[in-house]
């Protein structure tokens, strides 16, 4: 029988792009169908939560139906004549929002490891759809509700277990345009570009380094421990090869979810811009995971940097992003997970993010005071890429088993 869960086996691929074909087919010929695209999304979703994983289905509904309560009854306040802007009600709104995700990460912690009967796959970037919803309402940005294009872009089953994150507005305009037949054909091209990258990152590279590479030398790293904070050759091959094994077979699943909404017609925002070619952390955030870094940059760090500065609470700006920078990776490693090595990666890169920030105001201070050429930028390359490295290494876990177990 074939493992229907996204993305994870030829198989999959196989019977996916057969239902998409008359859909494929309507769309060279300048045309789309709506109902139909729908019902190979509804038909995949349930061989998603089929069997044991049915609980996760009827959460996936009930969570639905929740999201769809709030985002409609929210938009209808704002949008009511004379209705007044009171951030009591959106912030009741963000808090009821993201109240299942809430429980869901925080179950495991107070209830011995056990996972909550209200989750399910893609809750955290479904949660992140609805919150950024509720924001650009707030913002005056979306001014209309529309049920069904709300189910489309909250349901959309290519990006729904591993994103990118798709904001609504955008996704509103692929959803109501028609391509006529080049123009599809070109996106189309794109798809199949990325889907075979996508094969090429995930079942080799990321098979490569995961699966044949990984488990020998996290062996051999437990054979050579010795102290606390004692490092060995093993230890950082483990380092690099958990790294390229994260970035391929993520950046993989995100080129499959990218290449099938090609074949829907649909744009998907891409997640990875060449990031080991980053020159400091923050060009890193800016091309690792995109979707979710601009996310989290734009409803919550900046949200917060404004909040602060009309108050006036701070008045060093310095002050301030430094500890938007805090707030934001703290709850970025709390997202991934409560134990000590996921917010240790979170406090580890807020601490990078403000010496950068740092080294910038220096460097512009005392310009022309460092040299500029290509060899400096090789080094700011290569010491990103082993600071990343290096972060990645912790958030995998490996420290806390080879430490303290």
């Amino acid at each position: 029988m074939i493992n229907l869960q996204p993305y994870e086996n030829p198989g999959y691929f196989v019977l996916l792009v057969v239902a998409l074909l008359p859909a494929i087919i309507i769309r060279l010929n300048g045309r789309r169908s709506h109902w139909y695209e729908t019902l190979v999304s509804f038909v995949f979703l349930f061989l998603m939560f089929d069997g044991r994983k049915w609980t996760q289905g009827v959460a996936l509904i009930g969570y639905t139906i929740w999201q769809f309560a709030i985002v409609a009854l929210y938009l209808r306040y704002r949008t009511k004549k004379d209705s007044p802007n009171k951030f009591s009600v959106f912030f009741w709104s963000v808090v009821l929002a993201i109240a299942p995700l809430t429980v869901v990460k925080f179950t495991p912690l107070f209830d011995h490891g056990r996972s909550s009967i209200v989750g399910f796959l893609g809750i955290s970037y479904l949660t992140f759809k609805t919150v950024g919803m509720i924001m650009e309402t707030r913002d005056g940005f979306i001014k209309d509700f529309h049920p069904v294009k709300f189910l489309q872009f909250l349901l959309f089953m290519p990006t729904i277990s591993s994103g990118p994150i798709d904001r609504y507005r955008r996704f509103e305009k692929d959803y109501d345009r028609t391509l006529d037949r080049e123009q599809y054909l070109d996106l189309f091209g794109k798809g199949i570009d990325r889907l075979f990258l996508g094969f090429f990152y995930k079942f080799i590279l990321g098979y490569g380094f995961g699966t044949m590479l990984l488990p020998n030398l996290q062996r051999q790293a437990m054979q050579a421990r010795g102290g606390f904070l004692d490092f060995s050759w093993p230890l950082i091959g483990v380092m690099y090869c958990y790294s390229m094994y994260l970035f391929f077979d993520f950046a993989g699943y995100s080129l499959f979810a990218i290449g099938i909404s090609n074949l829907m017609g649909v744009e998907t925002p891409k997640n990875f811009n060449y990031p080991w070619i980053s020159h400091n952390i923050k060009d890193f955030w800016n091309r690792w995971h995109m979707t979710l870094s601009f996310w989290f940059r734009d409803y919550i760090y900046m949200r917060f940097v404004f909040f602060i500065m009309k108050h006036k609470w701070i008045k060093s700006r310095v002050t301030i992003a430094n500890l938007g920078y805090l707030l934001l990776f703290l709850i970025m490693g709390i997202w991934h997970g409560e134990t000590w090595y996921y917010i240790t990666y979170g406090i580890f890169h807020a601490t990078v993010m403000i010496c950068t920030d740092a080294w910038i105001r220096w460097k512009k201070k005392h310009e022309g005071l460092l040299p500029h050429n290509w060899f400096t930028h090789a080094v700011a390359i290569l010491l990103t890429f082993n600071t990343i490295c290096f972060s990645f290494l912790i958030f995998s876990g490996f420290l806390d088993r080879l430490w303290f177990h």
